[in-house]
């Protein structure tokens, strides 16, 4: 960590990878339900981490570093869905790293640049790395909730993504917080 940061060289991207969140089931209902991926005790959100490849220009060794996150909540693992979030969500000049899903299979008129690598190949670790480190981060986070409700689950994303993408305001995080509440009403009061 002690080196420069002029001999690093930058490139942006945005890793995009889906998880599954425990969330709260009736326990007449536990009894029949599928286990595995799909199952309906869990519930599927997408994750997405705006990185950048930093690439030590005296060693050559790589290595990422990440600032802004965005989790939402889907309904399904369908191609349409990852489109529409992409649509939406993403620039559509950036470079995109995903798993080799089916979903990603569809998305050349989303995103220009789309990298697609195996999970868990040397390459797919390193292309999602903080998309991963979210979701443990996530899971963890959750844990101190006795029960999420899929009604509610989009909140303690949001209120998950608002925590991490503000880790490094420190003291000035409560006045960031005055301003951005404030801006609003100056600009209509104008």
């Amino acid at each position: 960590m002690g080196k420069r940061d002029s001999q690093y060289k930058l490139e942006d991207m945005v890793e995009y990878d889906e998880a599954f969140v425990s969330k709260a089931t009736k326990s007449s209902e536990k009894t029949k339900l599928k286990k595995g991926r799909g199952s309906q005790k869990q519930a599927s959100v997408a994750v997405m981490a705006e990185s950048s490849i930093l690439e030590d220009l005296i060693t050559g060794e790589k290595d990422k570093s990440c600032r802004y996150f965005k989790m939402v909540k889907i309904d399904n693992l369908k191609a349409k869905t990852a489109e529409k979030l992409i649509k939406g969500l993403i620039d559509k000049k950036a470079v995109l790293q995903t798993d080799e899903s089916t979903t990603y299979s569809n998305i050349e008129d989303c995103i220009d640049v789309h990298v697609s690598e195996l999970s868990s190949t040397k390459e797919g670790k390193f292309n999602l790395k903080w998309a991963h480190i979210a979701i443990s981060n996530l899971k963890r986070d959750l844990t101190k909730y006795h029960m999420v409700s899929e009604k509610m689950l989009q909140n303690y994303l949001n209120e998950f993504c608002y925590k991490l993408n503000r880790r490094y305001f420190g003291e000035k995080l409560f006045d960031r917080l005055v301003i951005a509440s404030i801006c609003p009403y100056l600009y209509t009061s104008g």
